[in-house]
């Protein structure tokens, strides 16, 4: 089968297709032959060797994590999917399995979804069905983005009528994250640059900042009396972020999503009276089908910027490092 492949740590133009043996599924697996799958920045850090210490990759190591395709193969005790089944989900490299281990639930792992075969584990909340109505490109957007943004809904238990400021708002979980937000009742303040402003208008924000021309902090406050009951980030480091909480009012919230977060005790002594928040994606029981349902209702709209086929693979991971990425990059096997 032909692959992206990865022989060690390094920067994106590194990375080569190449031709590996297809995998064999083991007790609880499944072999899918995929048919989309999606760049997500961790798929970077990752092969930066950001996380090596918690997760040394092996090497040759085959990256992508959000895919979509058909189940063509079932392991002993995998048949929660039958062969034919049209699946979509997310995988982890078996090396994060000490990291997983203090998940909610349990992890799907894989071997990479970079590749025209891929395994994972069936019996996770991490694999779900595509409905009818439902695109493999479309599915395979989802996982990260879409189970990132549940989990920033889950903490932040926003109200109708609340106010909440969006740093990022045109990325990848801001895809998601802004359409839900605006479906719950919020007024979503967004920032992006001006040619991303009718993209995020589109997704349900009400006012859109350009962080390049204004101090989207200052923004806020100046258009908001008292600030903004609560910001998400999705983009700054941990410095700014604390600098960019004064958009909040007393007893807001702040969470966050971006890598890397702040320190909590310098957030904590910055803003005590504030609630602050890193949200990490969990895969629920349930959780991918609702975002599969979503999507195919229209309230998850397609934020699929470029598609790339598996050839053009490599481009398409130097296009996420090294371009400003609006929504979604996919890739079509």
């Amino acid at each position: 089968m032909r692959a992206l492949v990865a022989g060690g740590y390094g920067p994106p133009g590194e990375l080569a297709v190449a031709e590996l043996p297809v995998p064999v599924p083991g007790p609880g697996q499944v072999l899918v032959r995929v048919a989309a799958a999606a760049l997500n920045p961790a798929d970077l850090r990752l092969l930066g060797g950001a996380f090596r210490e918690a997760v040394p990759l092996a090497f040759p190591h085959v990256p992508g994590s959000d895919f979509a395709g058909e189940v063509v193969a079932v392991g002993p005790g995998g048949g929660r999917f039958a062969v034919g089944a049209r699946v979509f989900g997310h995988g982890l490299p078996r090396a994060a399995g000490a990291m997983a281990e203090q998940a909610a639930s349990p992890p799907s792992f894989t071997t990479g979804a970079m590749a025209e075969f891929a395994l994972f584990e069936s019996g996770t909340p991490g694999l779900a069905p595509v409905p009818e109505g439902l695109s493999p490109e479309r599915a395979a957007t989802l996982p990260i983005p879409g189970l990132t943004a549940l989990a920033l809904l889950r903490e932040g238990r926003f109200s109708p009528g609340e106010t909440v400021l969006v740093l990022g708002a045109a990325g990848g979980v801001g895809g998601a994250l802004v359409p839900l937000l605006a479906a719950a009742g919020a007024r979503v303040i967004g920032t992006a640059i001006p040619a991303d402003a009718e993209y995020v208008r589109g997704l349900g924000a009400a006012e859109v900042l350009d962080y390049r021309s204004v101090d989207p902090a200052e923004e806020a406050l100046r258009r908001v009396a008292g600030g903004v009951d609560a910001l998400v980030n999705l983009a700054l480091p941990g410095p700014a972020l604390t600098a960019a909480a004064r958009a909040v009012r007393p007893g807001g919230r702040v969470l966050n999503a971006a890598f890397p977060s702040q320190d909590p005790g310098e957030f904590a002594r910055a803003w005590p009276r504030l609630t602050g928040r890193t949200v990490l994606m969990s895969a629920r029981e349930g959780a991918l089908a609702e975002l599969a349902e979503k999507a195919r209702t229209g309230v998850l709209p397609d934020t699929i910027s470029r598609r790339y086929g598996l050839a053009e693979a490599p481009r398409a991971y130097a296009d996420l490092a090294g371009r400003h990425v609006r929504g979604k990059l996919v890739v079509v096997m």
